[in-house]
């Protein structure tokens, strides 16, 4: 058994790019991994069959943030998938889920930027907030922030803007929870070449400055920092 044995995760967008490299890790340290998505069922399926390929266990739970309602969607699944695996409670949640945003200032609408701080900035914080009744003392939170937040580029603004809220969140958040040695962090990548952004690999010089090394299509798999933050390793460490 590995290092997460006998544990339970929910890694939200879960199914696809860093979501999905995040979940297989956490399930091949032992891990139960809730994965959660969006709409994308065979992507879902395929993250979970290839966990079971490898001796792990996983579900798939469905909930469209962004839409009223999907928070308590999202529990009500995760508490039924646990149950169907014999357990209950949460040990570590990784916040990962998000949505991108290629807009100048100038172009940046306000229906556009409701919709990037609803799924990027209001869905983790009140995941969260639903997620401690059932986070055990000496639990993990791992958000997944982004480099975005230390580059000047003027066609994220609107996503850079909420990844940088999103990162606010963690200290006080992580003083908040200390007392219950359940630990806050926020990863903040380099480009990794998802979906999510592989337009942005037929426009070198956008990411040129990003990343020390190229993007490429295998680069999620490698960045798998966040299971060592959801380790015991990480239990000094939060903020």
């Amino acid at each position: 058994m590995g290092e997460l044995g006998g544990r339970n995760a929910l890694v939200t967008g879960g199914s696809r790019g860093i979501g999905r490299a995040v979940a297989l890790r956490l399930a091949a340290e032992g891990a139960l991994v809730a994965v959660h998505y969006g709409g994308n069922t065979a992507a879902a399926a395929e993250t979970v069959a290839q966990i079971a390929e490898a001796g792990g266990r996983a579900f798939a739970v469905q909930a469209r943030f962004g839409e009223s309602g999907a928070v308590d969607r999202l529990f009500k699944e995760l508490t039924a998938g646990l149950a169907d695996h014999g357990t209950d409670g949460l040990d570590i949640l990784v916040n990962n889920a998000g949505i991108h945003s290629a807009t100048s200032i100038g172009q940046l609408t306000e229906e556009e930027f409701e919709r990037l701080l609803a799924i990027n900035v209001s869905t983790p914080i009140f995941v969260v907030q639903r997620a401690l009744p059932l986070l055990r003392d000496g639990g993990r939170i791992v958000n997944m922030g982004s480099a975005a937040t230390r580059i000047a580029n003027p066609l994220q603004i609107g996503y850079t803007v909420t990844k940088a809220a999103l990162a606010a969140l963690g200290p006080s958040l992580a003083n908040e929870l200390g007392r219950r040695g359940i630990t806050v962090n926020t990863v903040e990548p380099g480009v990794v070449l998802t979906d999510m952004i592989a337009h942005y690999a037929e426009v070198p010089e956008a990411v040129a400055d990003s990343s020390p090394s190229p993007p490429s299509a295998g680069s999620a798999s490698r960045r798998t920092s966040q299971t060592w933050w959801a380790s015991s390793r990480a239990r000094r460490a939060a903020g």
